[in-house]
């Protein structure tokens, strides 16, 4: 296997499972190093080895990505013992779908945590070093869910929509610059997520089953093709890019479909 990513450091945040996990393991194989950022120490661990197992590098960092304290401390740990990332993946993120009376405070402020604040404190500890060399690429993970909102996941894709906006907006800052923002978002992905946050599942519309699930390995392949191609948008299957073109063409008609296929509350009298 070609060594394409040799030299280059990849740093990924939500690396202890699911999405993160594997992209970090594919990135190992194709020669980068791979930084992992998480909570979880114990599964952390266990990904860090099954790269060097697999004859990869990696290193692995337990850190809340939404205290920016602490995320300032790791990144200022990275630059002086191994560099400057080259590709950095804002993967971070969680949240249960649940209307906007269901949601709990503290979920919703976790939501916010993970993906947004975490994605901006991350980008911003090494904001400066990319912009003095002039090259990196930055990939802000969201959901397919912010490119088509449905109900019963309000502060879900509201916080998912955010990272939308962060994304566009570093793309307006790096306008003429080397660095390099990529928007990846899937449908629904057979990942460890749902085991997370149970009561989710049952609310992906029923319209969305046009698109086939892919696996994570899917999820992974199409982020290393578009970090490759370093492609300004990273989704998969064909069918989500198909649905997306059909919203442009009527986006009323998107909406229609979406509101009468999806989740309805449970009125009790």
């Amino acid at each position: 296997m070609e060594k394409i990513f040799k030299e280059k450091i990849v740093l990924i945040t939500g690396a202890s499972s699911g999405i993160g996990a594997e992209t970090a393991k594919q990135f190992a194989a194709l020669g980068a190093t791979t930084l992992l950022i998480g909570r979880n120490e114990e599964r952390l661990l266990k990904v860090s080895q099954e790269i060097k197992n697999g004859s990869g590098f990696s290193r692995y960092f337990v850190v809340d990505i939404g205290d920016y304290k602490a995320v300032n401390a790791i990144a200022d740990k990275i630059k002086k013992e191994i560099g400057i990332p080259d590709i950095i993946i804002n993967n971070a993120g969680g949240g249960k779908w649940r209307f906007i009376e269901e949601t709990e405070y503290e979920d919703v402020i976790s939501m916010i945590k993970a993906p947004y604040l975490g994605a901006f404190f991350i980008t911003k500890a090494f904001m400066p070093d990319l912009l003095k060399r002039n090259s990196g690429h930055i990939i802000n993970m969201t959901s397919f869910a912010a490119m088509t909102p449905f109900s019963g996941a309000t502060s879900y894709i509201a916080s998912r929509m955010a990272m939308v906006g962060l994304h566009e907006a570093l793309t307006a800052d790096l306008y003429q610059t080397n660095i390099t923002t990529s928007l990846a978002f899937f449908a629904k992905v057979e990942s460890p997520f749902w085991d997370h946050n149970p009561g989710s599942e049952e609310r992906v519309p029923l319209a969305q089953k046009l698109i086939p699930i892919i696996s994570v390995a899917e999820a992974a392949r199409a982020i290393i093709d578009g970090a490759i191609k370093r492609k300004r948008y990273i989704t998969a299957p064909f069918m989500a890019k198909l649905v997306l073109f059909l919203k442009y063409l009527n986006p009323s008609l998107a909406r229609y479909i979406l509101n009468k296929t999806g989740y309805k509350r449970k009125i009790t009298a």
